[in-house]
Order: C-alpha cells, then sequence, then structure tokens
C-alpha cells in the first residue's frame, strides 16, 4: 500500500517538471555560457534588452541574495489547540499580514486553554513572549483583542530588535542583561 503512494507521488513530481520548462532552463544556460565565452553581438543586446555584464550581475545579485536570505522569513506559526485560538490565530494572521505587507519577522502564537480563564494566549518572537492575554470564552471578543494584540506584537518586536542592534557588549551575551 505504501509502495503504491510512494510511486504515485514520484511521478507527480516528475510530471510537475514539463520538458518547456527544462528546455527554458537549459536555454538559459546556454545563453549563459554563449554570453561568457564569446564577445556581445547586437542579436544578443536586443534579445536580452541588456547587455551581457549587466544580465551577470543581476544573476550575480540573485545569487548573494537567496544565500544570505532566510527562506522562512515572515512564517506566523499557529500552535493554538481550540476554536476560540484559532479565530484568534485567523484575525490576528489577517491584522498582521495588512499591516506588515513584506514581514520578514516569524512569530508563533501559542494558546494554553483553562477551565477558569478562559484561554491563555501567547505570541513568542526569537523565544521571548512579545505578547501575552487571556481570552474569555466569548468568541466574539476574539477580533477586537486580535488587532489589538497586532499593533502591541509590532511595537514589541521593533523595540526588542533595535536593542538588539544597539546593545554591545564583549563581556555579556545577548541572553545575559
Amino acid at each position: 500500500m505504501k509502495a503504491v503512494y510512494l510511486i504515485a507521488l514520484c511521478t507527480s513530481l516528475l510530471i510537475a517538471v514539463s520538458p518547456a520548462q527544462a528546455q527554458r532552463k537549459e536555454g538559459k544556460k546556454l545563453a549563459h555560457t554563449q554570453n561568457t565565452s564569446r564577445p556581445a553581438t547586437q542579436n544578443d543586446a536586443a534579445n536580452n534588452g541588456l547587455p551581457p555584464t549587466t544580465m551577470d550581475e543581476l544573476a550575480a545579485k540573485e545569487e548573494k541574495t537567496s544565500i544570505f536570505e532566510d527562506p522562512l522569513q515572515g512564517v506566523l506559526v499557529n500552535r493554538t489547540v481550540t476554536v476560540l485560538g484559532n479565530d484568534f490565530y485567523q484575525y490576528f494572521a489577517n491584522y498582521w499580514n495588512q499591516t506588515n505587507q513584506e514581514s520578514r519577522y516569524s512569530i508563533a502564537i501559542y494558546e494554553r486553554p483553562t477551565a477558569r480563564f478562559g484561554s491563555e494566549i501567547w505570541i513568542q518572537f526569537r523565544q521571548q513572549r512579545v505578547f501575552h492575554t487571556f481570552l474569555a470564552p466569548a468568541r466574539q471578543a476574539a477580533k477586537g483583542v486580535a488587532e489589538a494584540a497586532a499593533r502591541i506584537v509590532e511595537q514589541n518586536i521593533m523595540r526588542s530588535e533595535l536593542q538588539r542592534m544597539t546593545f554591545i557588549d564583549q563581556d555579556l551575551g545577548p541572553e545575559e542583561f
């Protein structure tokens, strides 16, 4: 049974790369090697729209940014367990994505349901709590709290990042002040 699923997965992955995409990739590789091995002609400039040196520079910049960028930037992790917590997460994610279009901060939203207080919800950034609250069992309150939480989390993250960037001491580690 597992073998059937494995074969289906492999064939779907093979089908995902179409022959046209493979030809385009090979064409780019050939064009790149042609640009480096012979002088540029008018046809090359007309086909690419840019001189070959500019194309090489753009490719080099693209490689540098892909090496140093974190692929998991801007991830919101949902660690809620109840319907109330999931509602809070959905509202928070909507407000967070509206205010931070190109967010590079990864945060996690945790929930611990309690019988006495409703749900305890906290948000962590770099293993530090930047927001903590208790939600009453009434689901309609989650929307307002999530909107306020998005603003508070953004302010606390900015404050934390500013402190992290400006505090430099050879004797203390970042967690020891």
